[in-house]
């Protein structure tokens, strides 16, 4: 198959500088955490259209993926574009798709509208892609080029990666402690950590991910709400996850009052109380049932019956308990970590346990990716490095 298009005049290869590939996936990279924690099940992707220029890259279009995973960024981007995206340069942060699902592949897309070059961040692990996308462009004339950007790329969409190779989501843990250590001052009781300027940044993070999950000794102690409180954002507040092996959420609690406003899933063990969960369920709560193991619920199948429902990224708020049993399983992909500037002053609940504070030391598993003060907290963000 040859390509349909002439380079058009002035379209010069030599144009084309590295530095102008690196920004414009920046900027693919940029417009895709738009959909982030809205895009599920499939992966949050950017797309960039450009023209190479003697002053640098002039932007065509640009596309996210849109809420529930449809349409696609490629798709939003060359329509945008239109006639303007023939002998032009996309830039895009997951390899095209080359299947047909419930949209037609991407990568069809991209060869029909003519484009003289695609530049991409990583090639999609998804089995069903997996290189084909880049394949079916460059055996139709296309310029392909691959691993701009990929560290990140791969944290982008680490989430769908998690899900297509390990059928689980990604695990992003947020965790708050005073600046001596403590996460409150005694187990099952509720201490207030984070200032407002970062209690804002983490309920950012909520809206960025597919659900955020607790133990139910956080909800029994705290009723939370677990949705995102940052003004005009309410319609992003992801799905609630409660792991609650003996299935004790109360029925009058915040969470299953509002489980037909906000999305709410419990986990629970297959041999926990059935009239518990019919009680739940006539409240709007899901109940989902996972085999115990050592007398709780096993965090591996909680997390793949999370990803079997779509879910590609979830945040831990669990406390320390769930964090360091998460450590201990190896589940943990991304560290939150939010330390006040005041401490405790006493004895109390430690917020980082053995297994989690081993990880954090770990820089052949672990890497800082950045640290930041937000108001009265140090935020500090760790990722695993594979």
């Amino acid at each position: 198959m040859t390509h349909p298009f002439s380079a058009p005049a002035g379209w010069d290869p030599a144009l084309i500088r590295p530095a102008d590939d690196q920004a414009m996936m920046h900027a693919a990279l940029a417009i895709g955490r738009r959909c982030l924690g809205q895009a599920w099940p499939n992966p949050a992707v950017g797309a960039v259209i450009w023209k190479p220029t003697a002053q640098g890259p002039l932007v065509i279009a640009r596309g996210f993926t849109r809420k529930t995973g449809r349409p696609h960024a490629e798709a939003e981007a060359l329509r945008m574009a239109g006639e303007a995206a023939r002998g032009a340069v996309m830039s895009v942060t997951l390899e095209p798709c080359s299947h047909h699902g419930k949209t037609p592949p991407c990568a069809d897309a991209v060869i029909k509208a003519g484009l003289a070059r695609v530049v991409t961040a990583i090639e999609d692990p998804d089995p069903r892609v997996a290189g084909r996308g880049h394949a079916r462009m460059r055996e139709a004339g296309i310029e392909v080029v691959a691993g701009v950007e990929a560290r990140a790329a791969f944290l982008a969409h680490l989430g769908h990666i998690r899900r297509v190779t390990q059928h689980r989501p990604a695990v992003l843990l947020k965790l708050a402690q005073t600046a001596d250590g403590y996460a409150a001052a005694e187990a099952g009781s509720r201490t207030q950590i984070t200032g407002p300027i970062g209690s804002s940044r983490v309920h950012m993070e909520r809206a960025e991910a597919d659900a955020i999950m607790v133990g139910i000794s956080t909800v029994l102690a705290d009723d939370p709400q677990l949705n995102c409180r940052l003004l005009g954002m309410a319609d992003h507040s992801p799905v609630r996850v409660v792991l609650d092996s003996d299935c004790r959420l109360p029925p009058a609690s915040l969470l299953a009052r509002t489980a037909r406003q906000v999305p709410t899933w419990v986990l629970a063990a297959t041999d926990s109380d059935s009239a518990r969960h019919l009680a739940l369920e006539q409240a709007g709560v899901e109940v989902l049932l996972v085999p115990r193991k050592d007398g709780r619920i096993d965090l591996g199948l909680a997390l793949q019956a999370l990803a079997a429902r779509g879910v590609t990224r979830v945040m831990s708020e669990g406390g320390p308990q769930v964090a360091d049993a998460l450590a201990k399983a190896g589940l943990i992909d991304e560290i939150t970590l939010l330390t006040h500037m005041q401490p405790l002053g006493r004895q109390g609940l430690l917020a980082v346990g053995p297994h989690l504070r081993a990880l954090l030391n770990d820089d052949t598993q672990f890497e800082a990716q950045s640290s930041a003060i937000y108001g009265e907290d140090r935020i500090d963000h760790f990722a695993r490095l594979a």
